[in-house]
Formats: C-alpha cells, sequence, structure tokens
C-alpha cells in the first residue's frame, strides 16, 4: 500500500505556474534568438544551445516543438532546462539556476500538444496573458507568439478568437518592428509543407516578419510584401527535406543544425541563420521607412 501511494504521489500533477506579467521591456536595441524544433536532448540539441549561448542574447523565442516525443512532464527540463535553463525565469528543475527575470518565450507546437491539456508546459513556464498566445514587447521590437496547432481552444483559423486578437494587438502596437511567431508554416516548401488555414492576412495586419518552424529546415520566403522564415532546425535529430520550392521561396538550406540570430533598433532589423560551426547561411535585413 505505501508503494502504492509514494506511485501516485510521483505521479500527481504539479500546480500550473502563476501567468507571468506583460512584458515590457526598454531598451533601444535588442540582440536575440529564436530556436525551432529544438526540444530533443542530445548533441545537435547541445550544439545550437551553445551557438545561441555565445551571441549573448537578450531573449530566446521559439517556433515550437520545445519537447520531444510527447511533451510529458519526464522529459522537459533533459530536453528544455539541460541546454536554456539560466534564461527561464522561476526555473523549477535541476540543472542550475535560472533567470530573475524571464528570458525565454516558447512558442507551443504539435509534440508539446500531445498530452492534450498542456499541464507540463503550463506547469514549467510562466508567460504573459493566457500563456498559449501572448505578447513580448522588448525594445524597439514587439513579438506575438501564437499557438497554431488545431487543439488550441480559441481557434486557430483567420476567423478564430486568437485571430482577432492578433489583428487588434498589432494595431496597437507603436513599436518599430512587429513579429510573428508560430508553429505551423503559413508558407513551406518542406516536408509538412503550407499550412493554407494559417495564411493570415500578416502583412495586411501590420506584421513585418512571420517566423514558423515544424519543417526541419531553414527557409526564407519573400511575399505578400513581408518575409517568412521557417526556422526549424534548432535540434532535433532529423532533418527534413525540400518539395517543390513555394511562391517566393528565397534562400532554402537543410544541411545542418542552427538558430535565428536577431538584431533590431528603430532604424533597421537583422536575421542572420547561423548553422552551429558559426557559419551564417542567410542574411536579410529590413530597414524602417521614413516617418
Amino acid at each position: 500500500m505505501r508503494a502504492l501511494l509514494l506511485s501516485i504521489a510521483l505521479c500527481a500533477p504539479i500546480a500550473p505556474a502563476t501567468p507571468g506579467p506583460p512584458v515590457h521591456h526598454q531598451a533601444s536595441t535588442t540582440r536575440f534568438a529564436i530556436i525551432g524544433d529544438f526540444g530533443e536532448a542530445g548533441p545537435a540539441a547541445a550544439a545550437v544551445a551553445e551557438l545561441v549561448r555565445g551571441w549573448g542574447p537578450d531573449f530566446i523565442a521559439t517556433t515550437g516543438d520545445n519537447n520531444y516525443p510527447d511533451g510529458m512532464r519526464e522529459t522537459i527540463d533533459a530536453n528544455v532546462g539541460a541546454y536554456y535553463h539560466a534564461y527561464i525565469g522561476g526555473y523549477i528543475g535541476a540543472y542550475g539556476e535560472g533567470a530573475a527575470e524571464n528570458r525565454f518565450f516558447p512558442t507551443l507546437g504539435n509534440h508539446d500538444w500531445h498530452t492534450h491539456d498542456l499541464a507540463p508546459y503550463l506547469e514549467y513556464f510562466s508567460l504573459p496573458g493566457n500563456e498559449r498566445y501572448y505578447a513580448v514587447s522588448w525594445g524597439p521590437v514587439d513579438l506575438f507568439l501564437l499557438d497554431s496547432d488545431q487543439a488550441e481552444p480559441d481557434g486557430n483559423d483567420r476567423a478564430s478568437i486568437q485571430a482577432r486578437w492578433l489583428e487588434d494587438a498589432l494595431a496597437r502596437s507603436t513599436a518599430p518592428w512587429q513579429l510573428v511567431i508560430l508553429h505551423h508554416a503559413p508558407h513551406s516548401s518542406g516536408t509538412h509543407g503550407s499550412t493554407e488555414a494559417l495564411q493570415w492576412p500578416f502583412a495586411a495586419w501590420g506584421a513585418d516578419a512571420v517566423i514558423a518552424g515544424h519543417d526541419h529546415l531553414y527557409e526564407r520566403i519573400e511575399r505578400d510584401g513581408i518575409v517568412y522564415l521557417v526556422n526549424g532546425l534548432g535540434g532535433h535529430g532529423k532533418r527534413y527535406g525540400f518539395g517543390t520550392p513555394v511562391d517566393g521561396s528565397v534562400v532554402r538550406f537543410n544541411a545542418e543544425h542552427g538558430a535565428l540570430r536577431v538584431e533590431a533598433s528603430a532604424e533597421a532589423l537583422r536575421f542572420d541563420f547561423v548553422q552551429v560551426d558559426g557559419q551564417v547561411v542567410d542574411t536579410r535585413v529590413l530597414t524602417a521607412p521614413p516617418r
């Protein structure tokens, strides 16, 4: 009986972390990293984490699939905290001290949703808003992190509650730059391909770029007057191939793992996709129009 009670206690869920406060960080410039499909402990994830730490980023955002294979409580710390605990506010894992201020902003992916209730994710992170989709303002950049999965209670299509939230949030943003981050790619030439339900009018609503994952590759697509990036080489061991390039595909890369380095001021927004050996694969610079 005692063994049974102990087993029940060990399996009992931890109370969800308290949602974090809104993030409004004042700065004239910022440098940050975006990693995608990274949550599989191993050499590739470790190499990407070392690359990212070397940049000294102000914060890290993700394009989802933070915890392979099934978003479980038993794997989340080894998949995330082992590499990024120093950026996680209120860190509860076993790998060292966390951050005094949360500087790790994940996006939900389909593998995170395999638990159905997101309990391990919500226990582990303390994020703004409803914690599934939320905004972060850091210096000259406003980021809008979405939940693109079909399981999202507020929907994931153009008519959804979530889409209306984004449209309103973009309209109210006064930052020089507006970035949308989500997991499933609206446009992609990779194995999973484009997700039609997520082809929202991002440009018309005021976004400057949309960054996704899901396909384990890197691609830059220029269409609708903005930049779409697929950034899914953050550490999962399996890299994906390309099919027929979608309209607007400019750069396609899948030879090695890597991450996006983003640098922003009021005048310019620079994206560098960097592979784990430090080589820059692609650079795209946006410049602000005169005001």
